[in-house]
């Protein structure tokens, strides 16, 4: 019997942390930044915004002639806090408020995520929901954290696998989702598409 050739994987996302995740999973996913415009993208609620900015990511990246044949993966994350739906932190005094909003309290990490078959022209998406549980970090070490610049690089200015981790109590639901990408819905995904995930795992990893 012959083997099935090895699909080409693309990660429509700039997000190292995804990539980790991915590789950690024995994937070995080429990186093509979508450069969609997320102010632009709008939705009546923060999973579902987070799955429209998934969409839209892998879409734009789906189309493009170099990567016909493989598949694309697209993910967006915003943290759901009081209905509103809140991504990366503007400048530093956002994040600082965002921070002195947050602790004591539980939001809502909502990751869209889509998957394109660029052969069968065809894509699968869902969302995965955890929940946050943040600590109580006081003024002074809410500014040491924001004077770090990590906050301004992540959705809902934290991250679980940071500097930030230690002002998280807990969570409810799948670590890697609040990290960047949930590997058990990407595996659901897949299987929709009629792609086992073993079946992407390189021989190098």
């Amino acid at each position: 019997m012959t083997a099935k050739p090895h699909r080409r994987l693309i990660l429509a996302s700039q997000s190292p942390a995804r990539l980790g995740l991915l590789r950690q999973a024995g994937l070995a996913p080429e990186v093509i930044v979508s450069g969609v415009d997320e102010d632009a993208v709008t939705a009546p609620t923060p999973a579902e915004l987070a799955l429209a900015l998934a969409e839209a990511k892998a879409s734009v990246v789906a189309a493009k002639p170099e990567v016909q044949g493989a598949l694309v993966i697209g993910c967006d994350s915003v943290l759901e806090l009081d209905g509103q739906a809140l991504g990366k932190p503007a400048d530093a005094e956002e994040a600082t408020a965002r921070w002195k909003a947050m602790r004591g309290r539980a939001g809502t990490l909502q990751t869209g995520h889509c998957i394109w078959d660029t052969a069968a022209k065809r894509y699968v998406s869902g969302t995965a929901s955890t929940v946050v549980r943040f600590g109580e970090p006081s003024d002074q070490e809410i500014a040491a954290y924001v004077a770090s610049g990590e906050p301004l690089y992540v959705a809902g200015a934290f991250t679980l696998d940071g500097r930030s981790a230690p002002f998280i109590e807990g969570i409810e639901g799948d670590h890697g989702n609040v990290i960047g990408i949930s590997l058990p819905l990407v595996r659901r995904l897949l299987a929709e598409l009629g792609v086992g995930i073993t079946e992407l795992w390189s021989p190098d990893r």
